[in-house]
């Protein structure tokens, strides 16, 4: 059974410099630079557009290709973003059945975004089983950190 589980980050700086370095949109380094929390190879293949497919990709230890396969499920410019996830990639080849992708399957991960007195809250809520909470909760909040420490400084 999937959990959500919450993470918040204020970063000083408008929401529209967030949401476009958080998606890497114009400059696609800004999302490989917060991302590289979770695998310093992490980048996205696809579109951030509603209802576009969009995967989440990175090399393991072997180099081999494997990630997330995801759709847009909605993209309010500088309010919300939210991620459906419908498979995965292992060594190049896309699963989108199994039980392999079970757990995955139909998790949403969703970015919030509002400003207030130029200070720019982030809310990532995220689907995950009990087994991937200690690690997410371990990662997540370092990655939001990275994001802050990434725009505030530049």
């Amino acid at each position: 059974m999937m959990k959500k589980l919450q993470f918040k980050s204020e970063i000083k700086a408008p929401v529209e410099k967030v949401y476009r370095s958080m998606l890497g949109l114009g400059d696609k380094s800004t999302y490989e630079a917060w991302v590289s929390e979770f695998n310093p190879t992490s980048t996205f293949e696809g579109s951030w557009k509603k209802g576009e497919k969009i995967q989440f990709v990175g090399t393991d230890e072997n180099g081999e290709k494997g990630g997330m396969m995801a759709e847009i499920v909605e993209n309010i410019p500088h309010q919300f973003v939210s991620i459906r996830t419908y498979g995965i990639l292992k060594n190049g080849v896309e699963i989108t059945a199994g039980p392999e992708v079970e757990q995955w399957v139909g998790g949403h991960e969703n970015y919030f975004f509002e400003e207030r007195n130029g200070i720019t809250t982030v809310t990532v809520e995220i689907d995950i089983f009990d087994e991937y909470r200690d690690y997410f909760q371990e990662i997540y909040p370092k990655a939001l950190n990275k994001l802050k420490s990434l725009i505030e400084n530049s």
